[in-house]
């Protein structure tokens, strides 16, 4: 199997797919690790998948996407986007409607 192909069946076989350096427990850069605390606050069940095991996938997740850094975000199969755009989407509530729009379940919040 292919990269692409290895990708593309991750993509049908979860509905929240984060391609990242480290594991969603041991996040191994800063960029990372913001994403994963923003799908954990918001309780979204992900799979984490670390392309630091595997040169092949990194460049390959790059290719697939056209997207030049890591981390990335995908959801119901669709690319979302890195970081930066995870996190600004966060911070308008955009991302909340967008993955309840997508049928993903998302925690509210506990109201102080």
């Amino acid at each position: 199997m292919g990269i692409e192909q290895f990708i593309q069946n991750e993509l049908n076989s979860n509905d929240v797919v984060l391609f990242m350096k480290g594991t969603p427990q041991f996040p191994m850069c800063g960029f990372s690790g913001q994403v994963v605390q923003i799908l954990d606050y918001l309780g979204v069940p992900y799979k984490g998948l670390n392309v630091l095991e595997n040169d092949d996938l990194r460049q390959g997740i790059k290719d697939f996407s056209n997207w030049p850094t890591i981390p990335q975000l995908y959801v119901k199969g669709e690319f979302v986007g890195g970081c930066d755009i995870i996190r600004e989407m966060f911070q308008a509530n955009e991302l909340q409607q967008f993955l309840k729009d997508k049928g993903i379940e998302v925690k509210a919040p506990a109201a102080s």
